[in-house]
């Protein structure tokens, strides 16, 4: 790779680092304390569904265009930004649908797989998993097959 490579990367991903760091400026979310407590044991906290919902389709939205653009310098592959595209997409309806669904029925027992499905949307935890696929395709597991 080459240098210019290494800081547009390093910017990328420092943009994702500045997203979580600033996210209690940037963003509504009250399960951002709720979740920092001894949520299992409390109710839910109050909140506005349609401010919610806007705030965290928006830092999904933002994730996963910076996450789109560290898959594309990594790889300089459209096909893998295309099928990462339809994975980003097909990823926030069901995340969304789930998060929706647990916001507008609040139980004790469901706040564990709730705090893991409002993790993948507000953090860019699909490019975690993408890059080393991605990888992997693109060496058609050598990588694997030297250790063996």
């Amino acid at each position: 790779m080459n240098y210019r490579k290494y800081v547009l990367l390093g910017f990328l991903f420092g943009l994702l680092v500045l997203i979580r760091f600033f996210e209690n400026e940037l963003f509504y979310d009250p399960y951002l304390a709720f979740f920092q407590n001894d949520y299992l044991y409390i109710d839910s906290p109050r909140r506005e569904l349609a401010k919610l919902t806007w705030f965290a389709s928006l830092r999904y939205v933002m994730n996963t265009v910076i996450s789109l653009a560290i898959i594309y310098v990594f790889f300089k592959d459209k096909s893998m930004v295309k099928f990462s595209v339809l994975i980003y997409s097909v990823s926030f309806v069901v995340l969304m649908g789930l998060f929706l669904y647990f916001v507008i029925n609040p139980r004790q027992e469901d706040y564990y797989i709730f705090f893991n499905i409002r993790r993948f949307i507000i953090q860019p935890l699909l490019l975690l998993l993408l890059l080393p696929a991605f990888y992997y395709h693109k060496n058609g597991g050598q990588s694997y097959k030297m250790m063996n």
